[in-house]
C-alpha cells in the first residue's frame, strides 16, 4: 500500500506539555524528510497513534518497560530533537538514533533517468528501523487480501475500543495500540464487529500470545528474521516485507503479493499498464540492495498506472 503521511492540523506549538522524561539531540549526516519518511507508519486518515505536522512528529509505540509517546523536530537543516514521554520513554529514545536508516539520496546518480530524478525531487526519504515488530506485523495482518479501508478501519477500532491514551501531549489526543496481552486474551469473536474475520483474528491472537519472540527478531540477522516470520501459517512474503521495510530497516524489501505495486513499477519503469510480480522483481533487479528506496519513490511520486475494470469495493462483515 502507498505511504501516506496526513499532516496534523492543530498548532505546531502545544501549550501546557509536560516536562519530556528523555531527550535526545541528534545530529544528521545528510538531509532528512520527516514527514515522508515517518509517513510509512500512517495508517489512513484518522489513525490516532501518530501525528505529523511541517517538521515535527509525534507517535506512539509500546517497549520492554511500557508505552512511550515520541516526539520528534528538525532544528535546522542537519540536527533532529527527539523527546520521549511514558514509562518507555528511555526505550523509545535510544532507538533513534537507528531509526533513520538508508535514505533516497543514494539514487540521484541512479542510470535510469526517471528513478534520478525522483530522487531529486524528494530528497531525504529514509528507510526505517523503529524495531518494533508488533506495530508492524499486526497492521500487515489487518490489510491482507482487503482494501486499505477496510484494513484501516479495523486498525482504527483496535486503536479506540482496546488501545489506551498515550502518555505526553494530551492535547494531540494520541493513543497507544493495544498491548499484546489484550490481544492475546480477546476470543475471536470480538474482532468480528471491528471487520476481522476469524482466519485473521485467530492469527493476530497468535502473534500477540509470542510477542515476545516476534520482538526479538530486531537483533537477528535480516535472513533469519525473514525465515521466522515465514514459518507462521499465515504470514508469507508480503506481509514480512512490510515488516522488514518499517520495523527492521530492510533497505531492499519488496511486498511481493501486492495488489496494485507490480502494476505501479511497470508503468513508471517500462510503460506497461499491467504486470506480475516476476516483472516487477525483473525491473527491480538493476537496484538490488536498494529496492526499497526505488518502491518508497515510486509511492510517493503520485503516479499511477491506468486502471481497468471496476474497483475492488470494500466489504463489511460485522453484520455477516
Amino acid at each position: 500500500m502507498p505511504f501516506f503521511a496526513p499532516a496534523y492540523r492543530g498548532r505546531d506549538r502545544l501549550s501546557g506539555v509536560p516536562p519530556p522524561d528523555a531527550t535526545l539531540t541528534l545530529d544528521l549526516d545528510a538531509p532528512l524528510d520527516l514527514a515522508a519518511s515517518l509517513g510509512a507508519l500512517v495508517r489512513g486518515h484518522g489513525d490516532r497513534t501518530i501525528r505529523i505536522a511541517r517538521d515535527r512528529a509525534w507517535w506512539t509505540t509500546r517497549t520492554r518497560d511500557g508505552a512511550a509517546t515520541i516526539g520528534v523536530s528538525s532544528v535546522g537543516a542537519r540536527q533532529l530533537r527527539a523527546d520521549g514521554w511514558g514509562p518507555g520513554a528511555d526505550v523509545a529514545i535510544a532507538r533513534v538514533p537507528g531509526l533513520f536508516g538508508r535514505s533516497t539520496d543514494e539514487l540521484v546518480d541512479a542510470s535510469d533517468s526517471r528513478i534520478a530524478t525522483l530522487a531529486k525531487r524528494r530528497p531525504g526519504v529514509r528507510v526505517l528501523r523503529t524495531c518494533a515488530v508488533l506495530e508492524s506485523l499486526i497492521p500487515a495482518v489487518l490489510e491482507q487480501k482487503v482494501t486499505g479501508t477496510e484494513a484501516h478501519r479495523t486498525f482504527h477500532g483496535l486503536v479506540r475500543r482496546y488501545g489506551e491514551p498515550a502518555p505526553g501531549p494530551r492535547e494531540l489526543g494520541l493513543r497507544v495500540f493495544p498491548a499484546p496481552a489484550t490481544l492475546a486474551g480477546l476470543p475471536y469473536w470480538a474482532f468480528h464487529p471491528l471487520g476481522l474475520e476469524r482466519r485473521r483474528a485467530d492469527l493476530v491472537r497468535a502473534i500477540a500470545r509470542d510477542a515476545t519472540r516476534f520482538e526479538g527478531l530486531v537483533d537477528a540477522p535480516l535472513e533469519a528474521a525473514y525465515a521466522r516470520l515465514r514459518s507462521i501459517p499465515g504470514i508469507g512474503p508480503w506481509t514480512a516485507a512490510e515488516v522488514g521495510v518499517r520495523a527492521l530497516g530492510d533497505v531492499d524489501a519488496v511486498s511481493v503479493g501486492d495488489f496494485h505495486l507490480p502494476h505501479l513499477v511497470a508503468y513508471a519503469l517500462a510503460g506497461e499498464p499491467r504486470a506480475t510480480d516476476a516483472r516487477m522483481l525483473e525491473l527491480l533487479e538493476p537496484y538490488r540492495g536498494r529496492r526499497a528506496l526505488v518502491v518508497r519513490l515510486l509511492e510517493l511520486s503520485g503516479m499511477q498506472a491506468p486502471r481497468y475494470g471496476p474497483r475492488l469495493s470494500p466489504r463489511r462483515i460485522e453484520g455477516i
